[in-house]
């Protein structure tokens, strides 16, 4: 069965930094397209990041240089480094394999605030 199960989030001050992690189960991550994304409240989900199968990745032009998005093949995760946090970065994240019909995960939540 395939799972993938978000980690990492939480509550910090502008500027700041998180890790946030996606665990696979039940498929090997790094045969596949990978893909972060965010709901903000009242706002529709969103690609922030994602990591192809042979590794280019592509990110959304407001994170730029903030987010980086890797794999840990060992692990079977796919992690999303988040720097120099903004209050405009507060939303659910996701992961996603296999696009908008594909598996996600349940979410962690971010939030940027003073």
């Amino acid at each position: 069965q395939v799972q993938l199960v978000e980690s990492g989030g939480g509550l910090v001050q502008p500027g700041g930094s998180l890790r946030l992690s996606c665990a696979a189960s039940g498929f090997t991550l790094d045969y596949y397209t990978i893909g972060w994304f965010r709901q903000a409240p009242g706002k529709e989900r969103e690609l922030v990041a994602r990591i192809s199968r042979n590794g280019f990745t592509d990110y959304l032009d407001s994170v730029k240089g903030r987010f980086t998005i890797s794999r840990d093949n060992a692990k079977n995760t796919v992690n999303l480094q988040i720097k120099i946090l903004k209050p405009e970065d507060t939303a659910v994240y996701y992961c996603n394999v296999g696009g908008p019909d594909g598996s996600w995960g349940q979410g962690t939540q971010v939030t940027v605030s003073s």
